[in-house]
Formats: structure tokens, C-alpha cells, sequence
């Protein structure tokens, strides 16, 4: 079986560039056309099961994604995006303005800088793997489609890859891209050939991440 990870369609706070964390936002129109495309994706895929991050973000992907298809979809806690502390609600800019530029050293080291008050990267981590193992262990037949969240679906490829966290933000995870996984191998990373070019992501961190192949 394989584990078909989406990352959650786009909000006004991602196209803000403004931290988002465990602070409940809706899509935008944007993010719900993208979650539109991302089922269509899936209509080709042996999928027989469906759990989604109880955020309202991922929700809502799943709800756009998956309407007509009769597949169950069940809210897993353990899915929601990691907490960025202090830095919610605030923009990059914002961040980046204060002494030091505390945003540079966390995209260079986020294990190592975190933002006050984030949630520990091996604590997501544990939860994550945890969460995802009792998803595969459940289904052997057909694919199970998790619908989460960027920090989620690179802490997981992180945990795959046995790299540091402090990797992390060199993975590039798209609104309404499909990591496919066939445990322990990552089959592909951030496909988002589905969402065409009028719905790609607008706001790419070209000055720290790095495209996978």
C-alpha cells in the first residue's frame, strides 16, 4: 500500500506570508480551485481510505477533494500542523525585522532556532510517525490519503530520509501537492503536475529551500 500525502489548499495567511501554526484559517478561493484540482488527481488513485488534520484548513481540502468519492475520512489530532509559538499571526517581514533576524536562523537551523514557544520538531515528530504507522498498519490494500500540512508532510520525509531536522525547510511542499510514500521509501515529493500553471504556489522561499528532483 502506499500513503498519499496532501498538503492543505491555500489560505489569505499564506498568501500573506503570515505564520499560521495551530491558528485555525480557512481556505481562500484560491486553495479551494487548488483542492478542486487535487481531486481530480486522486479520481486515478486505488484510494480506500481518507484522514485528514482536524484543522479547519485541511478539513476543507478533504471535504472539496473528496465530495462524491464515498471515501470515509477520519480527522486524526495527531495530523495538526506543528505550533510556531510566538510567531503566529505575524508575516515573515515581521519576523524579520526583529533584532538578529530570528526568521533567517530558523529557515538555516529550525531544529536549532525555533520560534518562542514552538512545539519541539522531534516531539511532531513522534506524534507524526506514530499516527502514520497506525494508517499503515491498518490498511493493506489501497491507498491511504492523508490531507495535513507542510511542516507535517516535511517532518515525516525528514524522519524518512534520516536527515536533521535542521533540514527541514530544504524540503519543498506545496499548497495541494502529493507526497507519495510506499513506507520507508518516498516514491515522490511535492508533485503538483495536477494543479497546473495558474495554480501553483505564489510564494516559493527560494531563499532556503531547495527544489526535489
Amino acid at each position: 500500500m502506499k500513503l498519499l500525502l496532501a498538503r492543505h489548499g491555500q489560505t489569505e495567511w499564506n498568501a500573506d506570508r503570515r505564520f499560521q501554526g495551530h491558528t485555525d484559517i480557512s481556505l481562500s478561493a484560491r486553495g479551494r480551485a487548488q483542492a478542486h484540482a487535487l481531486g481530480r488527481a486522486l479520481r486515478g488513485r486505488r484510494v480506500s481510505a481518507a484522514y485528514v488534520s482536524p484543522m479547519r484548513r485541511a478539513v476543507e481540502t478533504a471535504e472539496i477533494a473528496l465530495a462524491d468519492a464515498g471515501i470515509p475520512c477520519t480527522p486524526i489530532e495527531a495530523l495538526r500542523e506543528l505550533s510556531l509559538g510566538a510567531w503566529e499571526g505575524c508575516t515573515v517581514d515581521e519576523i524579520r525585522r526583529q533584532d538578529g533576524d530570528p526568521y533567517a536562523a530558523w529557515l538555516r537551523a529550525p531544529l536549532d532556532c525555533p520560534p518562542p514557544g514552538a512545539e519541539p520538531l522531534p516531539a511532531v515528530r513522534d506524534r507524526v510517525v506514530s499516527a502514520l504507522e497506525r494508517i499503515e498498519d491498518a490498511h493493506g490494500d489501497g491507498d491511504a490519503l492523508i490531507i495535513a500540512h507542510g511542516g507535517v508532510i516535511s517532518v515525516y520525509a525528514c524522519h524518512l530520509l534520516g536527515c536533521s531536522f535542521n533540514q527541514l525547510w530544504r524540503l519543498r511542499v506545496d499548497n495541494c501537492s502529493l507526497t507519495v510514500v510506499h513506507p520507508p521509501r518516498i516514491v515522490t515529493l511535492n508533485d503538483t503536475r495536477h494543479l497546473g500553471e495558474d495554480l501553483q504556489s505564489q510564494h516559493f522561499r527560494s531563499d532556503f529551500a531547495v527544489k526535489a528532483p
